[in-house]
């Protein structure tokens, strides 16, 4: 009798671990797709006068910035020092909500990657990992 309860007991387990390692793969899988995504990722932004064009990556990296011929006309480096960083400040943050919304895509509601993306809060993700550790406050 203690057998066959034991094999049932193997056998939900084997399936439960089936289970778990089938959402495994599958979140392996979509992280290979956001990594993939999140690489080519660029987003473009330009000055409201259009003589700057910036392009950042999805980490807000530079990787492009246009001039215009008219920035010469002006001569006023200061302004254009300000055009070009709001430029590049408005790329950055629309990179920012893109990288979001991709890995909103990949990650379950709720998970701590989110929130920390949200609120660029360290002590909060770090405080999650350290209670699904079982060191969190509290426990000793």
């Amino acid at each position: 009798m203690a057998e066959q309860a034991d094999r049932g007991v193997n056998r939900d387990l084997r399936a439960r671990f089936d289970d778990v390692y089938g959402q495994y793969q599958q979140l392996r899988s979509g992280l290979d797709t956001l990594q993939a995504r999140l690489a080519a990722l660029r987003v473009t932004r330009r000055s409201p006068d259009g003589q700057v064009t910036a392009t950042v990556g999805a980490q807000g990296q530079v990787i492009e910035v246009e001039l215009t011929p008219a920035v010469y006309r002006d001569r006023d480096a200061p302004a254009l020092s300000r055009k070009i960083t709001e430029t590049i400040r408005a790329a950055a943050t629309a990179a920012a909500d893109a990288t979001r919304d991709l890995v909103a895509e990949s990650m379950p509601a709720g998970s701590g990657s989110m929130d920390f993306l949200k609120t660029g809060d360290y002590a909060a993700l770090l405080g999650r990992a350290d209670a699904v550790l079982g060191k969190g406050e509290g426990t000793t």
